[in-house]
């Protein structure tokens, strides 16, 4: 499964991120996107994001 690239990525869009305590697991975290912290274009392991939570991780799904 291929991770969204940054410019998929945009504030105010519904993602599935991976949170640093869940990365074993794999268990994934809906929200809406307030930040886009990773300034590459693509990253191997998701873009990191910040979500109007408050939780950051990085994306693995949109939608």
């Amino acid at each position: 499964m291929d991770t969204p690239k940054r410019s998929d990525i945009m504030q105010g869009i519904t993602v599935r991120i991976v949170l640093k305590k869940d990365q074993k697991t794999g268990k994934l975290t809906e929200g809406v996107v307030r930040d886009i912290l990773t300034r590459s274009p693509s990253h191997p392991h998701g873009i990191k994001v910040r979500l109007t939570s408050g939780d950051i991780g990085r994306v693995k799904a949109i939608g």
